[in-house]
């Protein structure tokens, strides 16, 4: 009986070392084809690097301004008799917008043109009795007294009537109406807007460090948003002579011509203003830099060695410092340089030494100057 458990132990000691190591047989085997594995290639496409000569130029944002504009107002209380424009019209200069009633006016007025009468006759019996030394001069320079104040009254009355006449200080477009007819209004009540619109204004602002770079004259490229046509040109025709203590920008006037009336105030657009001659900078599109925190990076395709002893095509990531961007295109700083190949699409499932396979067939978009594509 004991010789025959010996023997039964030897046996399963026997089955359990052959079955450990088949198991790592089978493990080794599993390890050394997992070290060999290569995954398949992600598909990208590529763009060599080459340089680009970019205009120097500052971008800002401006808003429309009007050459002149104003909030028609009640110059005198009254009560609105007559109104004579529509809303979102041009008038011309000197145009009667609204008449206030009058009637009172009216009537100071006709009482002081007959003690005006008065006056005057008044006057030329003092002259004539004068002459004849019936009367002292002192009654005479009265009479002549009585008769400017009385003058002087016909004016003041007929100032004030046409003060109650509000007219249009200058030819422009009028906004929306604020008055009705018989609405009484106090001095100074707002009545409508007006703008002249040809020429406008652009204000926008520039850091201080840059004000050097800006000269009186200088043309300003403008892009009115939602307008894929809207490039206008202007000039820079002012520059203001302090600077913002909160932002140390300093504000610039650009002017252009508005004969279409297409800028209203208020508006906002993009200024560009060219600063100096053409440089030469690297330029890649936007799709291949991968943005994060830490840094912007892109992935550059080189020959790579593999664990095999051999090279694969595939991409290692290389940190750059970003420039200006231009439509499609930002330019590159430092981290490249000229004839590298980085990824300009499908950067997103890279990782630092994948393999990867180019497929130019289809290229993102890469125009310095885009414009909105119709639906």
């Amino acid at each position: 009986m004991r010789k025959r458990r010996i023997v039964l132990f030897v046996l399963a000691a026997v089955f359990v070392t052959a079955a450990a190591s088949l198991k790592l047989h089978q493990i080794r085997l599993g390890a050394a084809q997992a070290a060999s594995f290569q995954p398949p290639p992600d598909a990208v496409t590529t763009l060599e690097v080459s340089a680009a000569a970019w205009p120097q130029s500052l971008h800002a944002i401006g808003t429309v301004t009007a050459d002149q504009g104003v909030t028609v107002s009640a110059d005198l209380p009254g009560v609105v008799e007559e109104i004579h424009f529509d809303s979102g019209r041009s008038v011309p200069k000197g145009a009667v917008l609204v008449r206030l009633d009058t009637r009172q006016e009216q009537a100071q007025l006709s009482a002081a043109r007959a003690q005006l009468e008065l006056a005057r006759l008044n006057r030329e019996r003092a002259q004539g009795l004068a002459s004849q030394g019936v009367i002292a001069q002192a009654d005479r320079d009265r009479a002549e007294a009585e008769f400017a104040q009385a003058t002087a009254r016909v004016g003041e009355i007929e100032a004030t009537i046409q003060r109650k006449q509000v007219k249009a200080p200058f030819t422009g477009l009028l906004g929306l109406r604020q008055v009705n007819l018989g609405q009484y209004l106090e001095a100074g009540s707002p009545i409508v807007s007006l703008q002249s619109l040809d020429p406008v204004h652009v204000d926008f602002s520039v850091p201080q460090q840059q004000v050097a770079r800006l000269r009186l004259g200088g043309e300003v490229e403008l892009s009115l948003e939602g307008a894929a046509d809207a490039h206008l040109h202007g000039r820079i025709s002012a520059v203001d002579s302090v600077v913002d203590a909160a932002t140390r920008n300093v504000r610039v006037r650009a002017s252009l011509g508005n004969p279409d009336g297409r800028l209203r105030p208020g508006m906002f657009v993009e200024a560009r203003v060219a600063t100096g001659a053409p440089e030469p900078v690297l330029a890649i599109p936007t799709s291949a830099i991968a943005y994060a925190p830490y840094g912007d990076s892109v992935y550059v395709v080189a020959d790579l060695p593999g664990p095999d002893g051999g090279t694969y095509r595939g991409v290692r990531q290389q940190f750059v410092k970003l420039g200006a961007a231009r439509g499609d295109q930002v330019a590159v700083v430092s981290g490249l340089a000229a004839g590298d190949e980085v990824v300009t699409s499908g950067a997103f499932k890279l990782r630092n030494g994948a393999p990867v396979k180019v497929d130019n067939s289809v290229q993102p978009d890469n125009d310095p100057a885009p414009r909105p594509r119709e639906n």
